[in-house]
């Protein structure tokens, strides 16, 4: 078995179409797809603000390199051009991790290095997997508590936005 969580990212654009694309790419192989959600920008913050989604996906025929390719072919279904760290894109699917895999291959770190700060992350995934568990680093809802309540409060849901 492949479950691995996705998420996905845009500020570019018609965002919430930018991620129905991650959503389409991913097909039969979804499990649960979160609410949206705007964040404002991370890393680089002089650009839009974000709409965020979480994904967990199954499909015992793709490994996490599936994952990745699924992930980056999205992206480039998306129009997605790499110019800035952390900048501004189109969209951005991540591969959060995926059950019982460790790499730190530099084209694909797993779990994701960046999962434990993020509330971005935090929030809808636990939203869809309330018992989630980072790998090494522990239960989501406690790395989500560690978080400033800055960051928390950042998360705003868009109930008025859907993607499944």
């Amino acid at each position: 078995m492949s479950r691995a969580v996705l998420s996905l990212g845009s500020n570019l654009g018609d965002r919430l179409a930018y991620l129905r694309i991650a959503v389409n790419a991913i097909g039969p192989a979804l499990v649960a797809v979160s609410s949206v959600y705007e964040t404002q920008p991370w890393g680089v913050e002089d650009q839009p603000d974000f709409l965020n989604a979480v994904c967990v996906v199954d499909d015992p025929g793709r490994d996490h390199w599936g994952w990745l390719a699924t992930a980056q072919a999205a992206e480039q279904a998306a129009g997605r051009v790499r110019e800035l760290r952390w900048g501004p894109r189109t969209l951005d699917v991540d591969v959060v991790t995926v059950a019982g895999v460790t790499s730190e291959d530099p084209r694909l770190l797993l779990p994701h290095p960046g999962t434990p700060d993020r509330a971005s992350v935090l929030i809808p995934w636990l939203e869809i997997e309330p018992d989630a568990v980072l790998p090494g680093r522990g239960p989501v809802a406690d790395l989500l508590r560690r978080l400033p309540e800055d960051d928390k409060a950042g998360v705003v849901p868009r109930p008025d936005l859907r993607l499944a």
